[in-house]
C-alpha cells in the first residue's frame, strides 16, 4: 500500500488479527467477487498471499454494477449517522491515490470527476429542510457552502426555473462504478489472484473454531483467512458456528438516459427531492433509486421508475427528450444499523468481514480495502474501523453482579 493511501488510516489499534510480520503470507479465500473483494483480491496478491476469490455470477456484476458510483461523504450526512462520518470522510481522502494507481496498474480509466455534487430545493418546504441540514452539516464542519437560486443556475442553467437555492459540496466527486469494477479484475488477475466464477460458496468451513477454507459444491479450498465480501448475499453463506451476519438486501430501482455528450443537460452530481442524477462523461445520466424492503425482488416496476423520472423531471426538466438507455435493479447490502461490518469475527478465527456497506460500498472502497488488507497482513485494525466490528451485533453481556 503506497504511503498516500496509508497516511489516513495508519493508527492501528492492538485487536488481534489473522496475520503478523515475519511469517509466510496466509492463503486467502475471499467470498463475494465485487468491488470489494476484487480490491482485495489486487492487495492482497500484489503483497504475496495466495488468493482464490469466489463469486456465484461473474466479478463485478452485482451491487458494484447497479451503483451510481458517488463519493457523497459530505452531501449524504445525515443526523443519526454521525458515527460513519470518519470512515466516509477517510475514505474519500484516498480516492484520488486509489484511481490513479488503479489506473496505472490496469491500464483503464476509472473516470473519477471533481466537479463535485449540489443539493437543491424546488420549493419553500424544500428549502426549510435544506436549511436545517446545511446547518447540521456545517456543525459537523463538512465543507460545505450554500448556493442561491441564481448561482444554482450559473452553474447548472437547465435546471428548472422554481429553483429555491441549493448547497454545493465540492469534495463530493464520483467515479463510474462499472469502469472501477473492471479495472479491479484487471488488476487483480495482473497480481495473481486466481478469480473462480460461477463458483457458489456454500460454506465457510471451519476446525477447533478457526476458519479452514470454503466449499462450492463438494469441494473444499483450503484457506488460512476467509473473507466475507458477499454483499447483499453474505447471510446466506454458513458460517456456523459464527452467528448469522445482520445483513438483507434493500432493493433499489434505477435508470439511466442518453445526453449528449458533448453538450450535456448535467454536469455535477445533483441531489434533488426523491432522486439523484449523475451525469457520465460518456453521456449516460444515471437517475436512482427507490429504497424497497422487498428481499431479492429483481422486477422493474410502473411506479418506481415513474417515481424516479418525475421527481428528476421536476429538477431537471430538459431530460423529457432524452432517450431512456437502460433499466435495472441492485441489492444494496444493509445491516441493522445501516454501517459497514468489517473485521475479524469475534466468534472464529481467520474470519474476516468486509460487508454490509448498504449505499456506501464505492465510497468506502478504498478504506475497507486497507484495513482489511492491513489487518490480513499485519494482524492490526485500523482505529478508524474499530467502531465497525461485528461483535456491535452480540448479545448484551450480562451485568456484573
Amino acid at each position: 500500500m503506497s504511503e498516500s493511501l496509508s497516511q489516513f488510516v495508519s493508527a492501528p489499534s492492538s485487536q488481534a488479527g489473522s496475520g503478523s510480520a515475519g511469517k509466510a503470507k496466509p492463503r486467502v479465500a475471499i467470498v463475494g467477487g465485487g468491488v470489494i473483494g476484487l480490491a482485495l483480491a489486487w492487495r492482497l496478491a500484489d503483497a504475496g498471499c495466495p488468493v482464490d476469490l469466489f463469486d456465484a455470477g461473474e466479478t463485478g456484476q452485482g451491487a458494484s454494477r447497479a451503483a451510481a458510483g458517488m463519493l457523497a461523504a459530505c452531501a449524504e450526512a445525515e443526523p443519526g449517522e454521525e458515527g460513519l462520518l470518519p470512515l466516509t470522510r477517510a475514505s474519500q481522502t484516498l480516492w484520488p491515490a486509489f484511481a490513479a494507481e488503479l489506473e496505472r496498474i490496469s491500464g483503464e480509466p476509472v473516470d473519477l470527476r471533481t466537479e463535485g455534487t449540489i443539493t437543491i430545493a424546488l420549493t419553500a418546504d424544500d428549502l426549510a429542510k435544506l436549511r436545517h441540514l446545511f446547518a447540521f452539516q456545517q456543525g459537523l464542519g463538512l465543507p460545505v457552502q450554500w448556493l442561491s437560486a441564481a448561482e444554482v443556475r450559473r452553474r447548472e442553467p437547465y435546471l428548472a426555473p422554481r429553483l429555491a437555492g441549493g448547497v454545493l459540496s465540492p469534495q463530493d466527486h464520483q467515479v463510474d462504478n462499472r469502469r472501477v469494477a473492471a479495472a479491479l479484475k484487471i488488476a487483480a488477475l495482473k497480481a495473481g489472484a486466481r478469480l473462480h466464477e460461477h463458483t457458489p460458496v456454500s460454506r465457510v468451513e471451519t476446525a477447533g473454531g478457526r476458519a479452514t477454507g470454503v466449499v462450492t459444491g463438494e469441494t473444499h479450498h483450503a484457506a488460512d483467512v476467509v473473507v466475507l465480501a458477499a454483499g447483499a448475499w453474505s447471510r446466506g453463506v454458513d458460517i456456523t458456528p459464527a452467528t448469522p451476519l445482520p445483513v438483507r438486501p434493500i432493493k433499489g430501482q434505477m435508470l439511466s438516459l442518453r445526453m449528449d455528450p458533448a453538450a450535456p443537460i448535467l454536469s455535477h452530481v445533483l441531489w434533488a427531492p426523491g432522486s439523484y442524477l449523475v451525469p457520465r462523461r460518456d453521456g449516460r445520466l444515471i437517475i436512482g433509486a427507490t429504497t424497497e424492503e422487498k428481499g431479492f425482488d429483481t422486477d422493474l416496476t410502473a411506479g418506481g421508475q415513474l417515481a424516479l423520472l418525475t421527481h428528476a423531471w421536476r429538477a431537471l426538466p430538459t431530460l423529457e427528450e432524452l432517450s431512456i438507455v437502460e433499466q435495472w435493479v441492485g441489492f444494496r447490502p444493509g445491516s441493522r444499523d445501516d454501517a459497514p461490518i468489517l473485521g475479524p469475527s469475534p466468534e472464529v478465527d481467520g474470519l474476516v468481514y468486509a460487508t454490509g456497506h448498504h449505499r456506501n460500498g464505492i465510497l468506502l472502497l478504498p478504506v475497507t480495502t486497507q484495513v482489511i488488507a492491513d489487518h490480513i497482513l499485519g494482524g492490526t485494525m485500523a482505529d478508524v474501523a474499530l467502531p465497525f466490528g461485528a461483535e456491535r451485533f452480540g448479545p448484551p453481556r450480562a451485568a456484573a453482579e
